[in-house]
């Protein structure tokens, strides 16, 4: 990963701002600073006119219309299956041919793609393929409740339910309140945010539990919390194997349960409605406490499609009665209630 502070412009053709978790994910939480978005649909925007409080910049239609100097052509959206779409060529190729190096965190590897490989040699650019595992990764040791650490792992309803969101929020939320806590990042935007990482939906499958080991054992004696970052869901009909996988590398001392308000159905898999919100409960504990007995101290929920506060409280105390534990929107209404509800 490149160093932190850089200037970067970030791709988010047709899908910004809510369909960009990339994107958004990095202009929220990194220091990096953002200097354009690239957005065919909402050139002549700015970040400011789609979300708020974070940082600004304008939105231009192609990395041709931007200014100034650049670092980093951050790719900014991550579809179902990790894919390239050809009609970013043309971005990624005007900033190879500037020497600025591309960061992709797609299951297309940029430097397997010969034309980019050999623009980025021509112009002294790098390729940086952020979902590249390490070559040195092994089988966990069932080792992780070793560490000095709390471990708390974010788990979901759904795929895309804010569990990355959720885990970076307690994070800086716990160090506001003294704790030494750290984020433990699993998927290529935490990866981009982190600048460090293990992507775990790419990891073969033998040695995903030990690629999130690994991580809690080189984290775990120098921190007193360490939020780990979920995947997937239980449930998920394609994604379910990595929730496990990471629920069993962690070896989690608690979970938080994270859910999207009024979605009933799995995203991308319509016909797979999802279970009672209590049954979650269960199913994530039972299937954690053969590894490692946890529980499931407070629960997370994504209330940005409500209008106003009065609704979405109303929907966050139905959410909490639902899963019998302390809930919130970490987002609209700050942590408290989680990090309460996780003793901390």
């Amino acid at each position: 990963m490149s160093e932190s502070n850089r200037r970067i412009a970030i791709l988010a053709h047709e899908k910004f701002p809510e369909r960009a978790k990339t994107a958004t994910g990095i202009i929220r939480y990194s220091d990096d600073e953002v200097v354009a978005v690239l957005d065919r649909d909402r050139a002549g925007d700015r970040i400011s006119d789609h979300l708020s409080g974070m940082q600004d910049a304008p939105i231009v239609e192609s990395f041709e219309d931007v200014e100034g100097e650049v670092d980093e052509l951050v790719i900014g959206i991550a579809p179902i299956g990790g894919g390239f779409d050809d009609s970013w060529r043309p971005d990624v190729r005007a900033a190879l041919e500037r020497g600025i190096d591309v960061v992709a965190g797609l299951h297309y590897f940029l430097n397997d793609d010969e034309e980019f490989v050999e623009l980025a040699e021509k112009h002294g650019a790098e390729l940086v393929d952020v979902r590249k595992p390490s070559d040195d990764l092994t089988v966990s040791q069932g080792v992780a409740d070793e560490v000095d650490a709390d471990v708390v792992l974010t788990v979901g309803t759904d795929c895309s339910v804010g569990k990355m969101t959720v885990s970076l929020e307690l994070m800086q939320a716990a160090r506001e309140r003294g704790i030494d806590a750290e984020f433990i990042p699993t998927g290529q935007t935490g990866i981009m945010i982190a600048g460090w990482g293990n992507p775990i939906d790419r990891v073969v499958s033998d040695f995903t539990a030990g690629a999130v080991e690994e991580m809690i054992l080189e984290k775990g004696d120098d921190h007193d919390v360490l939020f780990v970052e979920g995947q997937g869901s239980i449930v998920h009909p394609a994604y379910s194997a990595v929730t496990c996988g990471i629920l069993h590398g962690a070896m989690p001392d608690k979970l938080v349960l994270c859910h999207v308000a009024g979605r009933e159905a799995i995203h991308g898999y319509e016909d797979t409605p999802i279970p009672p919100l209590s049954d979650y409960i269960d199913l994530y504990e039972r299937l954690a406490a053969p590894v490692h007995e946890t529980g499931v101290f407070a629960g997370a929920i994504n209330t940005s499609d409500v209008g106003g506060d009065d609704e979405a409280r109303a929907i966050v105390d139905d959410y909490s009665d639902a899963i019998g534990v302390p809930a919130t929107d970490p987002i609209r209404f700050g942590a408290d209630e989680i990090l309460d509800g996780l003793g901390y």
